[in-house]
């Protein structure tokens, strides 16, 4: 249970975190705060759309005549990038169970959800991912959804399981986030996800808070080596910093065994799925890396 974050601090959550993100219209005093309170908030609730459309801002911003906006705080994009919508009371959580609210705060096992009795909206921040939920999210919003939670739970010091998707509620018919037609995520590995994230900043003993150094510039990204290194049966550094690179984003469930190096079917499927997340289609998207790859994965 905690005071919502002023819209000051949730940016610097959100660099903290390393997470991309946009700012969209006026959204830091974007909300529906006139209807009801905002928080006390105790959780993080995760949403799809419902739609694979590349720009969903204005519809989260604006909603529509039976639900008006904003209808989140967070839209995910398709290529990992998080879209300020508002920040305040949003319509996404609507009426669920208040035996799940208890759970959220008491940081317990969820019980089944099988009332609507409990304003939503108050008291959970709300991420809606642009995808259908008729399959999976694509790699790049699975890798900004595990750190945008992790970045909303180390604020209040909360852990994994203050995190919980729409689907386990109590809205009737909800099933988000989903995986397959009318299928929800196994919220439980995402959990376990997002407390691996949690987890990799945390100080194994207390220490007195140290000045923060100054941020070392950004290294440059390294020069394309060259087309014919990524091919059938070449074996260099190169395809090595190139699969490093890809589980780096996010991309980690083609590597079974690590990367490189020897070019294999696991890089070129790997780089594909890149491709496709940066909406390139056709001979853009062939799962071999050219300049514009190489240098869109290591910016």
């Amino acid at each position: 249970m905690a005071t919502p974050m002023t819209a000051a601090q949730i940016v610097a959550q959100l660099k903290k975190f390393d997470i991309p993100f946009k700012e969209f219209k006026n959204w830091k005093t974007h909300n529906r705060n006139h209807k009801g309170p905002w928080g006390p908030v105790n959780g993080f609730m995760v949403h799809h759309t419902g739609s694979d459309s590349r720009d969903q801002r204005a519809l989260l911003y604006d909603g529509f005549a039976a639900l008006p906006g904003p209808l989140s705080h967070f839209g995910l994009a398709q290529d990992g990038t998080v879209h300020l919508i508002g920040w305040g009371r949003a319509n996404h959580a609507g009426l669920g169970d208040d035996d799940v609210l208890q759970a959220v705060i008491n940081e317990k096992a969820l019980p089944p959800d099988n009332e609507s009795n409990t304003d939503g909206n108050r008291h959970f921040y709300g991420v809606e991912i642009w995808y259908s939920g008729s399959h999976q999210m694509t790699d790049a919003q699975y890798a900004t959804l595990r750190r945008l939670a992790a970045a909303v739970c180390d604020f209040h010091g909360w852990n994994e399981k203050s995190v919980l998707g729409h689907g386990e509620w109590g809205s009737p018919g909800k099933w988000d986030p989903g995986m397959a037609p009318g299928r929800m995520m196994d919220m439980g590995k995402v959990r376990s996800d997002i407390k691996a994230i949690l987890a990799e900043g945390k100080p194994t003993t207390p220490s007195k808070p140290k000045p923060k150094p100054k941020p070392k510039p950004k290294p440059k990204p390294p020069a394309f080596p060259g087309r014919g290194y990524f091919r059938p049966g070449a074996r260099n550094q190169f395809v090595t910093q190139l699969g490093k690179q890809l589980i780096k984003r996010g991309y980690t469930r083609f590597y079974s065994v690590g990367a490189g190096p020897t070019w294999t079917g696991s890089d070129r499927a790997a780089v594909k799925a890149f491709q496709r997340a940066q909406g390139w289609k056709g001979s853009d998207a062939d799962g071999y890396p050219g300049p514009s790859t190489w240098s869109r994965l290591f910016s």
